[in-house]
């Protein structure tokens, strides 16, 4: 009878890994087709570039910010990625770099009232920086600045795995 039961244990353990492995994630599961195309072409975009690294500090929009550098292009105020990802799809793109506890926007055209939203934050209490921090990607609706989008975040890894920023996608509700 401790046989049967050892068993049956052991297969509902294999069961429940195989089904957490194999399946994708909630997250993915859930991306409007839009988003999961943009987050596509920006990652595809990114890895052109070369692999990404954090190296020195470069202010966006008067915050303090690490330099995002994406092999030797720095990505610090400089547009071109995001802008082509937008033209080619619609909506918002961002590229964040992680600076203490905080992601930072260091190129982005998610508007602000006076321009691009550069130097703001990811907000520290919103539904994505759970999932960033744990090192997965977030796909949901969320509040940006104040409005409402249809996002995507997955989180940008150096070559030791750790997180050194944030890929965002998004449209206006």
């Amino acid at each position: 009878m401790n046989m049967k039961h050892a068993v049956i244990g052991i297969l509902a353990a294999v069961c429940f890994v195989a089904t957490s492995v194999l399946l994708p994630s909630l997250g993915h599961a859930q991306a409007d087709p839009k988003v999961a195309k943009s987050m596509a072409d920006l990652k595809a975009a990114t890895a052109k570039l070369g692999a990404p690294k954090l190296e020195g500090k470069e202010a966006v929009s008067g915050k303090d910010a690490s330099a995002l550098y994406f092999g030797t292009s720095k990505i610090n105020n400089n547009f071109d990625v995001v802008d082509a990802v937008v033209k080619a799809n619609g909506g918002t793109a961002t590229l964040f770099a992680k600076t203490g506890d905080e992601y930072v926007r260091v190129s982005t055209n998610v508007p602000k009232d006076n321009g691009r939203a550069t130097g703001t934050i990811l907000d520290p209490k919103g539904k994505a920086i759970i999932e960033i921090n744990a090192g997965k990607a977030f796909y949901g609706e969320v509040d940006i600045l104040g409005k409402p989008y249809v996002t995507g975040y997955e989180p940008i890894k150096n070559a030791a795995g750790a997180v050194i920023g944030i890929y965002y996608v998004g449209y206006a509700k």
